[in-house]
């Protein structure tokens, strides 16, 4: 485990598990052992539709006395059908509850789009539809749901907040605004997706940035959102660079993501990559390595609501140009 640092000094650990698509019979004994194994960073959201069995992971790690609460970092992200300012607070409390905690460590805005807000009791998560057939997008200032997410550390409810999806245009717009600066940025990033640009911006800025995602295809070939040939895990070139290391090149992968001065969120349902997924302090990448891997960049979004919102929800509503 290492840790990224913020400006105050708080410590942000790396890599994180990322808690997107755990079947959820797997999801309290994978969070548990993440927590035996040494992972101290759970990435969560509203969205995942999971936090209850997160957070049963969670509480048998602390009854079992594998660390305490002050040792783990947990973040959740706001959903789209919540931006409107009076919905900030509740949709907060509601993960608060799921997942069996006082506070947040890290709270993000997920998308910056925003959803006709669709009542808890109705359906929850509500996705991208709300039962509906296609999205219902509104107009929401962003601004005025950041103050909203302000409102969230002046009350405790949440130590740091952030944002995901963002262009270095929009996050530069919220700088100018901002009260409480955004301290994380969580984007996709990987070999097909190297966001060099935006990623010197945040390192200037001194934000933290969050690499979802890691692997790139993989977490969308089951969804029909990628396909065999664009997986990195058997990339000629990050197998060569793996065997020169022994390393596997999901290894390899994380390695490059955390020299650049990211911090990897990966999921996995297996036990031994758990234990593969965070070994990764005994070696380094050259300089020369991490720019083979870099040379992949394909400008390659999986996660785009331009493209999935459209074939899967009948609305366009592009975020990337």
């Amino acid at each position: 485990m290492s840790a990224h640092h913020f400006t105050d000094g708080i410590p942000f650990p790396s890599p994180g598990l990322g808690t997107w698509k755990i079947p959820d019979e797997k999801t309290p004994e994978i969070v548990h052992q993440a927590i035996e194994f040494g992972y101290r960073h759970l990435d969560c959201a509203a969205d995942y539709g999971n936090e209850q069995l997160v957070g049963h992971g969670i509480k048998s790690a602390l009854d079992g006395g594998l660390c305490s609460r002050e040792d783990l970092w947990i973040t959740s992200k706001l959903w789209n059908t919540y931006h409107e300012p009076q919905h900030v607070r509740a949709a907060c409390e509601k993960s608060l509850t799921d997942l069996g905690l006082q506070y947040l460590d890290l709270y993000l805005i997920h998308f910056p789009i925003a959803l006709e807000y669709v009542d808890f009791d109705q359906m929850y998560p509500p996705g991208w539809t709300g039962k509906n057939d296609s999205m219902t997008p509104i107009r929401v200032p962003y601004a005025s749901t950041w103050k909203a997410m302000e409102q969230l550390v002046e009350d405790g409810l949440v130590r740091k907040i952030g944002v995901c999806n963002l262009t270095t245009g929009m996050l530069r717009d919220v700088l100018s605004y901002a009260k409480i600066k955004p301290e994380v940025l969580q984007v996709e990033l990987h070999p097909l997706l190297t966001q060099e640009a935006l990623l010197r911006f945040c390192h200037l800025e001194e934000i933290a940035v969050t690499a979802f995602s890691p692997f790139g295809a993989d977490s969308y070939l089951p969804l029909g959102m990628a396909s065999e040939q664009d997986r990195l895990l058997v990339d000629p070139l990050i197998e060569e660079i793996a065997n020169r290391h022994q390393r596997s090149t999901a290894q390899v992968t994380l390695r490059w993501a955390i020299q650049r001065g990211t911090i990897p969120i990966p999921k996995t349902q297996s036990v031994d990559h758990l234990r593969e997924n965070i070994d990764l302090f005994d070696f380094a990448l050259s300089e020369e390595e991490i720019q083979t891997i870099s040379s992949l960049n394909q400008n390659r979004r999986f996660n785009d609501p331009g493209v999935f919102g459209e074939s899967a929800f009948n609305t366009f509503y592009p975020i990337f140009d």
